[in-house]
């Protein structure tokens, strides 16, 4: 019997992975569910905030009504974060910066994990939580782990708002853009913790298999994308990428 400790990763999978050298990996809420982090959208319900729905709350629409409301739901998503720290998963995915000559991690998460553990040159789809924008200019600004946020724009004085994607915004310039270039040109693509249901980030499995590449999804449960991919392992992230 399959258990989390024993994944069952075919023969061809792990070939493929020993002799790659263009590998493209996107990840999505169920890999930093396992350090903890509350997806939101688990459990068959909706989230709330204050009697608020998380895709309310969360939206471009509530952005321009209420900015300091959206700011006290993402400080108090920052505050869950800051005792979070990165999985197996996560440090196995930094590991293979320096294994494979050419490796893309995509995400859509906004945690920061991946970075933390020690990832480089992330394309975050979904932005970070971890920054501030300015509203006007649109400069970044880092937001500490510990200590407070900035409450003003450096540059020119006004107000900031979190740099990530809200519900009816689109994906940062360019990031998709970039990923899906990518995808078109990676030999494997590992779909790792996610449902495989938010557009356009979703197409990148589809894009990468269009172009040849072997496409393994790795998630508890199956999804939308099992069916489609080349090789599907059940399981935890932190279970399976180290055994790869």
């Amino acid at each position: 019997m399959q258990t989390a400790a024993t994944p069952d990763i075919s023969a061809e999978l792990r070939q493929r992975f020993a002799t790659a050298n263009r590998v493209l990996v996107f990840t999505g809420a169920g890999v930093s569910a396992e350090s903890g982090v509350p997806t939101f959208r688990g459990g068959g319900k909706t989230a709330t905030w204050k009697g608020l729905p998380f895709d309310v709350i969360s939206s471009g629409a509530m952005l321009e009504r209420n900015l300091p409301a959206v700011w006290e739901w993402f400080d108090y998503r920052r505050d869950l974060l800051r005792s979070i720290q990165p999985n197996r998963a996560h440090r196995a995915i930094a590991d293979w910066q320096d294994r494979f000559a050419d490796l893309t991690l995509v995400t859509q998460n906004v945690d920061g994990l991946h970075q933390r553990a020690g990832s480089r040159s992330v394309i975050e789809l979904h932005g970070n939580i971890w920054r501030a924008r300015c509203v006007i200019c649109q400069t970044t600004h880092e937001i500490p782990l510990e200590g407070a946020r900035p409450d003003a724009c450096g540059d020119c004085g006004n107000a900031l708002r979190p740099d990530v994607v809200l519900f009816g915004e689109l994906l940062p310039p360019g990031a998709f853009e970039f990923a899906a270039q990518r995808a078109a040109r990676c030999e494997i693509c590992l779909v790792i913790g996610t449902s495989g249901l938010v557009y356009p980030a979703a197409s990148l499995p589809e894009i990468a298999k269009s172009a040849g590449a072997f496409v393994c999804e790795i998630n508890p449960e199956p999804t939308g994308l099992s069916d489609f991919c080349d090789a599907v392992v059940a399981g935890n992230a932190g279970d399976v990428l180290p055994q790869i």
